[in-house]
């Protein structure tokens, strides 16, 4: 099990959190003083770093498919929080929850396994797949991983497992 934290999209410096070579959208906020900046440049800049978070995702796919020729592989991926870039004239996050814009609760969550992690865990992937159409919470992370992992502790709930229902 390797567990990596990124940076992500973490403002107000979203200008950092991607190299030249994808800065797509432009024109971008290059200053942490988002008031100094339109809500198109931040926007772009948000955008620009959201690229570089997909090509991570997609250098780190590519490389657990490599390996699951020997090992198998997993990715589970989820935002710790989303990020509001101006709608109703709130920017960042860290509002208390009740009062948060969506944009700030919603977040991705991406599962990706290799044919044969999916195998040995009897995993049925096509449910997976009508799972990942229902509302989810980062509640159910830690039951999922605990799933996943096989891991037998009395603090694992199956039924916050995202994973447990498809399972065979």
């Amino acid at each position: 099990v390797v567990v990596l934290h990124q940076l992500g999209n973490h403002g107000p410096a979203y200008y950092k959190r991607y190299p030249p070579e994808l800065r797509r959208f432009t024109p971008t906020c290059d200053t942490p003083e988002l008031r100094r900046c339109t809500r198109e440049e931040i926007v772009n800049a948000y955008d620009n770093a959201l690229l570089a978070t997909d090509h991570f995702l997609a250098q780190t796919i590519a490389l657990l498919q490599r390996l699951s020729a020997t090992h198998d592989t997993a990715l589970l991926y989820v935002s710790d929080h989303g990020e509001s870039l101006g709608e109703n004239n709130i920017y960042l996050h860290g509002l208390p929850y009740a009062i948060a814009p969506r944009e700030q609760t919603e977040v991705p969550m991406l599962m990706w396994f290799s044919d044969g992690f999916a195998k040995s865990r009897g995993l049925d992937l096509a449910c997976l797949v009508q799972r990942a159409k229902e509302p989810t919470s980062h509640d159910h992370l830690f039951h999922s991983i605990l799933g996943l992992l096989d891991v037998r502790t009395s603090v694992y709930e199956p039924a916050w497992d995202l994973t447990a229902s498809c399972r065979r």
